[in-house]
């Protein structure tokens, strides 16, 4: 019988072999987690009853670097590490106590691929992670000339998206730095003057902003 956890990995059943007791454990997941730059971040391995725990093992890919692999042996209760010089990537506690990844503070430089592999009594288990690095742009509305409004949403990561009320004519722009975080304005003119109040909305994973501005004519900045 299958069955799905609360993170929604998909889990599989098995029968211990000396008591016939069932247990469960999850297959292989794939997990896109968002986290904050700037935040902590603890990556979790599968559930597993820990005095069944024999061998931990965290693989890091990073962009082009070299694989990071690290693993705990609970016997010996021994840690070795393999191309892992990120010294903001820490066990959180003992790793026989808890087998997890912590990185604190997250850095762009961490999105990436994140796998532990948990060798126990019943078998081996296994959890994926996709880490995706989100940066919260930085959201300005001004006039630029007469009727014509500027909204930017600037180093976000992901690119925002911006919305008007009401809508105007308007020209997107995008600019990606050098860091992976983009940039994203547009400029609308209403020549309609009736419309003396317009709004631009800021959509992002981080959040939504929203500001207002009234429109002046004749008059440029």
């Amino acid at each position: 019988m299958d069955f799905w956890d609360m993170r929604g990995a998909h889990v599989s059943s098995v029968d211990r072999k000396q008591n016939h007791l069932l247990v469960t454990h999850p297959a292989e997941a794939n997990t896109s987690l968002p986290v904050l730059v700037d935040t902590k971040a603890n990556l979790s391995c599968p559930p597993i009853v820990l005095t069944n725990l024999l061998l931990t093992t965290w693989e890091i890919t990073l962009g082009d670097k070299p694989l990071c692999i690290r693993f705990h042996r609970r016997d010996t209760n021994e840690t070795i590490e393999t191309n892992c010089t990120d010294k903001r990537m820490t066990w959180p506690d003992r790793p026989d106590k808890i087998p997890a990844l912590q990185i604190d503070p997250v850095a762009i430089t961490h999105e990436g691929y994140y796998r532990c592999e948990v060798v126990t009594t019943d078998g081996n288990f296994q959890y994926n992670y996709h880490l995706r690095v989100l940066v919260a742009p930085e959201m300005t509305l001004f006039q630029s000339e007469n009727r014509t409004a500027v909204c930017k949403a600037a180093a976000g990561r992901q690119a925002a998206r911006i919305s008007w009320t009401p809508a105007g004519d308007c020209v997107p722009e995008h600019k990606v730095w050098g860091n992976g975080t983009v940039t994203v304005q547009s400029m609308c003119h209403w020549a309609d003057g009736n419309v003396s109040i317009v709004s631009c909305a800021v959509s992002h994973e981080t959040g939504n902003w929203s500001q207002s501005i009234e429109l002046n004519q004749g008059k440029k900045f």
